[in-house]
């Protein structure tokens, strides 16, 4: 794989203050914005904002069978054992297990669903491919949070990702209410690229896919961000959406309550941004992180 110019230096030995980001967060041109089933300005606020929330996407008796295909995987001690499942630190509760349109035809196909693709295309003005898909559990009272973070941070460090033509769709599989640690985003971050400090490991996933301490931004950059923008969790039943921009800075709290929640994550990248040599320096990671095998563009089912 070719080695590219490195346009968003991270995980250095010393600190580098925040910059604009450098490329569109809309790629479609400005004319034909209003092409798709997005509106003028729903594609205006994803600009804006690097995220959009639709309650209800899906239908909830749509997610039934989802939704008992992934109580089944909860039981299953095999796939507790694949690399692709991740546990919490020191326990036998799933954390993540990756690759889900992998190990699942019925999640496969809700990758391809003809209304979630062209709203990825209409953002992106590409066809896609999917990058990596998972789904978070966390189990009422035991769920740990994730840090704050940029997904294409560290895409672009560990993986070799070139630029942000890329998003992601969190598929709410439990109803995610205050209590049970819903996904945080920040309006607006993904405008600014963080470097972050410290060396990439070998084999970082191993332990950053259960407690991330690198690729996680300073102190002074996430208070700055918080406080001209705020913190926002969208909330609302199984069958609702969030889609958010790879360089909007997010994360969870724990689950404080009895509720379980569980969100289901599929990546969609550009098929013109597919993946060169890690920018960090390490091998790649494995291919159920980060899809190098199948940049083939998506076709509806």
């Amino acid at each position: 794989m070719s080695r590219v110019q490195d346009l968003f230096p991270t995980r250095l030995e010393r600190k580098l203050s925040m910059f604009e980001r450098l490329d569109p967060v809309v790629h479609t041109p400005e004319q034909r914005i209003g092409d798709g089933p997005l509106s003028e300005e729903k594609v205006r606020e994803f600009d804006e904002r690097g995220f959009l929330f639709f309650e209800s996407f899906f239908e909830k008796d749509e997610m039934e069978k989802f939704i008992e295909e992934l109580q089944d995987y909860e039981e299953d001690e095999d796939l507790k054992l694949s690399e692709g499942t991740i546990l919490e630190p020191g326990k036998e509760e799933i954390r993540s297990i990756f690759g889900i349109h992998e190990i699942s035809e019925r999640f496969d196909r809700l990758t391809r669903n003809p209304q979630l693709l062209k709203i990825v295309q209409q953002l992106l003005d590409s066809d896609v491919y999917i990058h990596q898909s998972r789904i978070n559990y966390k189990p009422g009272f035991k769920g740990k949070g994730f840090n704050w973070h940029s997904d294409f941070e560290t895409w672009h460090s560990e993986d070799g990702m070139p630029r942000m033509r890329c998003l992601s769709c969190s598929i709410v599989m439990t109803d995610n209410n205050e209590f049970n640690g819903p996904l945080m985003l920040i309006p607006g971050s993904h405008k600014y690229f963080i470097p972050c400090v410290g060396r990439t490991p070998e084999d970082n996933y191993k332990e950053s896919l259960k407690i991330q301490d690198l690729g996680v931004p300073d102190a002074a950059s996430l208070t700055r961000l918080m406080n001209d923008n705020a913190i926002e969790a969208p909330k609302g039943p199984a069958g609702s959406l969030i889609i958010f921009e790879c360089n909007t800075l997010h994360g969870s709290n724990a689950n404080m309550s009895c509720w379980p929640r569980s969100n289901l994550f599929f990546v969609y990248n550009s098929v013109h941004n597919t993946l060169v040599e890690p920018f960090c320096g390490n091998k790649p990671r494995p291919q159920f992180l980060a899809n190098r095998q199948d940049w083939g563009p998506l076709k509806p089912v």
